[in-house]
């Protein structure tokens, strides 16, 4: 992680505490954070930070690809740490439960489009949408 957070890392950026305190809680975030999640995650480390600041360093952090946005059909975007590791995500329509999944069929047809298509695959991403089991289990017994 200090890796990450070094200043080569962050471009000519100056390297400030409440943008190595941002970078820390997405790196050891367990699952997506959207903003406001991340907002209050940081005032408890940092409580002078504004909503603006964590703004602007979500931008800069997709900038310089330390970061990834996600969509999940809702309004508002949902960040996680880039290159963490490959998987892809299962969203419930009922209570908005977002789950990441590996699976080696992703790569599979990875490779399967290239080779029909002659096409250079850089990157795919797989959004599974349906009901959790708390979500089914909840309509069922109506």
């Amino acid at each position: 992680m200090a890796k990450v957070m070094g200043s080569q890392y962050l471009a000519g950026k100056r390297t400030t505490h409440q943008r190595r305190a941002l970078l820390s809680l997405i790196l050891k975030a367990a699952g997506h954070l959207d903003a406001d999640e991340l907002y209050r995650r940081a005032r408890e480390q940092e409580p002078s930070i504004s909503l603006s600041t964590v703004y602007r360093n979500l931008t800069l952090f997709k900038k310089l690809g330390l970061v990834e946005e996600r969509h999940f059909g809702e309004e508002h975007h949902h960040y996680e740490a880039k290159g963490v590791r490959q998987h892809d995500h299962l969203v419930c329509l009922g209570c908005g439960q977002v789950v990441e999944f590996a699976s080696p069929l992703v790569e599979e047809l990875k490779r399967e489009v290239e080779m029909k298509n002659r096409f250079r695959v850089a990157d795919a991403e797989v959004r599974v949408i349906g009901y959790c089991a708390r979500c089914r289990r909840k309509a069922d017994s109506k």
